[in-house]
């Protein structure tokens, strides 16, 4: 973004819409197993409060709601197993897929966001990928890579533009890579007419944010291709692009605790942000990509063993097993959540802060 806090009215529209999309799409994960598992269902709905219109339909009310950021599934007895269609008096295990079926939800929903993706078509760059330079002691200058070597494949895979690269060294952090590349020779280089020889070199790939391999790349004789993908073909695409997704997140987080970066947190706002700058660069079809990536992130977020989230009600469910039945008292399970939900508002409320300075300094989301 430039400078100043405009904001493009119809990306914060595009960003409430993929936020309630996904929300949805995860709260329906908990409403259907949940009626397929008996557990009463309170209400289902559409939005945050307050409520706007609600109907009963077979003891479940389903709401629309003023605040249109997703929405909601109230169920019986999440911690109190009193009533026999109450959560918590179901067996573990049932309680356990009720718990998960919405970061599932959020897990299978980017193979068809990145499928349809797939099947839109797009002008995607082709030209050679040429080093530019290369940091000195890494593992790029240890292999004997050199500026002006252009690399034609790595494990095999032919080399088309700088985002394969990219994709594939990041995708295997911590591995060794065979980077086969063309060395010109003579004095003009083989693209000038002279020759130039074939090298395949093993190259290390460091849990690092920035240049895993020491390299930095650019491209010549560039052009650009017009692809789609019929639906068979793109469905697989899609499940390849979502098994990538979540090896690049693992690798990402390996990297904060290798010393190779740090997080990089941002709420809503700066979702929002992002969003637009997604538009501006990229394009609407970029949206998709980008909300198959939120999608899975929400999923991720979702289960990890924090209180009041998905994954902490599931820690629960899992030390009741440890503990041979043995369940944590409803009311102290209650006020985990309680305290959980405190510091997730309060936590929210200070990333906020920070995203709206960044904002009105002018600072776009660091790549």
């Amino acid at each position: 973004m430039g400078e100043g806090a405009d904001v493009n009215p119809q990306a914060i529209l595009a960003f409430v819409g993929i936020l309630a999309f996904l929300i949805v799409a995860h709260e329906a994960g908990h409403f259907l197993t949940a009626k397929l598992a008996g557990v009463k269902v309170l209400e289902a709905g559409l939005g945050y409060p307050p409520r706007l219109w609600a109907f009963r339909f077979r003891d479940t009310i389903y709401s629309l709601n003023l605040l249109p950021l997703g929405g909601f599934v109230r169920l019986l007895g999440e911690e109190d197993p009193s009533h026999p269609q109450s959560l918590a008096a179901q067996p573990p295990w049932v309680r356990l897929v009720v718990l998960a079926s919405g970061s599932f939800m959020n897990l299978a929903l980017p193979v068809f966001l990145f499928a349809v993706a797939f099947m839109i078509p797009r002008e995607v760059p082709v030209g050679l990928v040429t080093i530019a330079s290369v940091l000195p002691d890494s593992p790029a200058a240890e292999a004997g890579l050199r500026p002006g070597d252009v690399i034609l494949a790595i494990d095999g895979q032919k080399i088309s533009n700088v985002q394969e690269v990219s994709r594939l060294v990041r995708l295997n952090m911590g591995e060794v890579l065979q980077f086969t590349i063309k060395r010109p020779t003579g004095s003009f280089g083989f693209l000038g007419g002279g020759g130039g020889e074939v090298l395949t070199l093993p190259v290390k790939a460091r849990f690092r944010s920035s240049a895993p391999t020491g390299i930095r790349i650019y491209m010549t004789g560039t052009y650009t291709v017009r692809e789609s993908s019929p639906p068979w073909e793109a469905v697989a695409q899609g499940w390849t692009a979502t098994v990538d997704a979540l090896i690049l997140a693992r690798n990402e987080v390996i990297s904060w605790f290798t010393g190779g970066g740090r997080p990089q947190v941002t709420g809503p706002v700066g979702i929002a942000q992002a969003t637009e700058e997604v538009v501006e660069t990229w394009g609407w079809r970029a949206l998709l990509d980008f909300s198959a990536l939120l999608s899975i992130n929400l999923a991720i977020i979702n289960l990890l063993p924090l209180p009041m989230l998905d994954g902490g009600r599931i820690l629960f469910v899992l030390l009741e097993v440890v503990r041979r039945g043995k369940r944590i008292a409803p009311e102290k399970e209650a006020l985990v959540h309680l305290i959980g939900l405190a510091a997730i508002i309060s936590l929210a409320v200070i990333i906020t802060y920070f995203d709206v300075l960044r904002i009105l300094r002018g600072e776009g989301i660091a790549p």
